[in-house]
Parts: structure tokens; sequence; C-alpha cells
């Protein structure tokens, strides 16, 4: 059996247009499963995770980057915002960071760092262990 993967997008509020237009409807939808089927040729099975009733105030560009959250349980990542994944974005263009992001965790998700509360250091020397 393959990895299993999942895409969760919060409601937003306040968002720009033209952001909302690229994370809902149609386009959306065709994005993710092209994303999807890249990835299942790969092995990897990306679902789509169902509304949570989070919802986020988006007042920049990092806060609909929040939004969007990636789960990959056979990775230890349970619920990763695309910002935390990719840092700041060169384009400011949502689905081109949310298939970095994906593409990043599916196939090096030891480059993630860990949040803050889990990480551990042995001997503080910088090696990032």
């Amino acid at each position: 059996m393959g990895k299993g993967m999942r895409l969760t997008c919060y409601g937003r509020k306040r968002s720009r247009p033209e952001w909302e237009n690229a994370l809902s409807g149609v386009s959306f939808e065709l994005f993710f499963a092209e994303l999807a089927q890249e990835l299942e040729r790969f092995g990897i099975v990306l679902e789509r995770g169902g509304a949570c009733g989070e919802v986020i105030d988006v007042a920049s560009y990092a806060d609909l980057l929040n939004a969007v959250r990636i789960a990959s349980p056979s990775d230890g990542i349970s619920n990763v915002c695309v910002g935390h994944v990719i840092g700041k974005s060169p384009r400011l263009d949502p689905l081109e960071d949310i298939r970095r992001a994906v593409n990043r965790i599916a196939f090096a998700p030891e480059t993630v760092a860990p949040d803050d509360e889990n990480r551990k250091v042995c001997h503080n020397c910088g090696c990032g262990c």
C-alpha cells in the first residue's frame, strides 16, 4: 500500500477575490485532480480533507497559506500549513505554492522542519538533529 496524504482547505474570510478564485470552484477541483493523479503514479494517494469548521481571517498571503493544510501520517506530519512547508512564496501563486508543498512532503518530508514544540536537538551543535 502506498503513502497516504490529505490536503485540507480551511474556510477563509476577507480573502482577496483572486485568491478565492484559485482555491475554490471548478479550477481548484481540476488542479486537485491533476495533482492527485501525478502523485498516484508514485504510489501516493492524495485525498481532500473535509470541512472542519476552522475559519482563517486572511489579512495577508501568509494567512492564506495558513488556511491550506497538509497531512502525511506515515511521515509523522499531522497537519502543517503550506507556509510552514515552503516558507516565503516567490510568486504569490496559491496553486503553485500548494503543489510545491505537497510535492515536498510527498518526496522529501525529512526536509520539513518540525513544529517548535516537537523540535529536539541532541547536543546543540547546529547539525539539526
